[in-house]
């Protein structure tokens, strides 16, 4: 992200009908452009763009979405917040990342424009026609974590990884 980008977090988005809304407290650990098939099929489009981020770095300003299980490619499921209302998905929660990361729809932002890719992943499975610039580092699968995400998402990601152990060892569930 450009010093620009990272300058305008905090950054709120929510659904079309307005039911929902949230604040996006500090910039995204990384955005993912997925163009896998099952990504292509549930959104409907040629690619999924998701913001990973802390879950408690996403402030409610209205309401609570609500949670819809899902199944996914992987078979372990995932978790879709959605508008109870106009059903627009907000963000996912994936098995591997569990409740405690956010996948942000980036479209579901007031300003989608603040978070373009890090990264494009399952490449192969593209659509023919999407065109990739090669600025943005991309992925037939996925990618090797500590050779693509930046230093200070890895100690952020790390630090936070921590604090959860802590929480959970002294039988916080956060």
């Amino acid at each position: 992200m450009t010093n620009a980008q990272l300058s305008a977090f905090p950054i709120e988005g929510g659904c079309d009908c307005g039911k929902i809304r949230y604040r996006m407290e500090m910039a995204p650990l990384i955005v993912h452009c997925c163009h896998c098939r099952w990504c292509q099929r549930e959104s409907g489009a040629s690619f999924a763009l998701n913001a990973m981020i802390e879950a408690d770095q996403i402030t409610l300003l209205a309401d609570a979405p609500e949670i819809i299980d899902t199944p996914s490619n992987s078979g372990a499921g995932q978790k879709i917040a959605r508008c109870p209302s106009c059903r627009v998905a907000l963000w996912s929660n994936y098995s591997g990342a569990g409740p405690h990361m956010h996948f942000v729809r980036v479209g579901s932002l007031d300003n989608p424009d603040i978070c373009p890719p890090d990264v494009h992943i399952f490449t192969a499975s593209k659509q023919p026609w999407v065109q990739l610039s090669a600025a943005t580092p991309n992925f037939p699968d996925y990618y090797d974590r500590q050779k693509v995400w930046s230093k200070a998402s890895l100690e952020r990601r790390n630090t936070y990884l921590a604090q959860l152990e802590l929480k959970q060892a002294a039988g916080d569930s956060a």
